[in-house]
């Protein structure tokens, strides 16, 4: 079964701000089957869910920060599921000693822990950092080593910034992986750019979803060459969507 496509609002964030539910209707018309929440900009569980449910989207997962989950569990958690979310995840995090790495790690692993007694899953998303803040240590291999049930949400722009041999990486860690993020790079600024404009393997990437059978491809776009964001974040459904059928096929 083909995975379904979701945009990472953060990528139209001035337009979630002006008008959150014109946004995600214009979201759905594009294509997209659902969203990667980046904040809720103030709307009620119940709001939001009123919102999806009218227009017809789903949630692939909710991006919320460390410190949300530290403070106020309990809370975040009803919340989540008001909206219908099982996915809960972390958009990275920075420390500048492996200790307190593995501190932050015990504690999301305590918390993934909770959040399985709930039916949900707990995701750490990656940025470039990861592997070069402590010097010699790839951080998510220690975060994979070191916990049981935390999930990652690859982000394969950032991996490949890294200078990963990503492939080769996906594959040792594969039995972690649970969502991509599908973000291309633009050739010569190597800002991402829309997916299947720039100069990373997007098909390649697909065909190993498809291996790892994951349930969502979430786009994300954060700088903008050529198009507003939400005509730029249509045109990486279209050509997402074309990839997929190609591979899937």
């Amino acid at each position: 079964m083909n995975p379904q496509i979701a945009l990472q609002l953060w990528s139209i964030q001035e337009a979630c701000k002006e008008n959150f539910y014109e946004a995600l209707k214009q979201v759905k018309e594009s294509g997209y089957d659902g969203v990667e929440f980046a904040g809720y900009h103030g709307k009620s569980a119940a709001e939001v869910r009123s919102y999806l449910d009218e227009l017809g989207l789903k949630v692939a997962a909710s991006h919320l920060p460390y410190e949300a989950l530290q403070k106020d569990l309990e809370g975040t958690v009803s919340f989540e599921k008001g909206i219908g979310n099982k996915r809960l995840v972390v958009p990275g995090v920075s420390f500048k000693t492996l200790e307190e790495w593995r501190g932050f790690i015990d504690d999301m692993e305590r918390i993934a822990k909770r959040l399985a007694q709930e039916g949900m899953e707990l995701y750490y998303h990656n940025h470039a950092h990861e592997f070069t803040e402590i010097p010699g240590e790839d951080i998510l291999d220690y975060m994979v080593n070191n916990s049981r049930h935390i999930h990652l949400e690859v982000d394969l722009y950032w991996l490949a910034c890294s200078d990963h041999d990503v492939l080769p990486w996906l594959e040792a860690h594969k039995d972690r992986i649970g969502l991509f993020h599908m973000k291309d790079m633009h050739g010569s600024s190597r800002e991402s750019t829309e997916v299947g404009s720039g100069i990373l393997p997007m098909k390649e990437y697909v065909q190993v979803a498809k291996q790892l059978a994951l349930p969502w491809l979430v786009v994300e776009q954060e700088e903008f060459q050529l198009y507003q964001p939400l005509e730029a974040t249509a045109i990486c459904y279209r050509q997402l969507k074309a990839i997929v059928e190609e591979v899937y096929s």
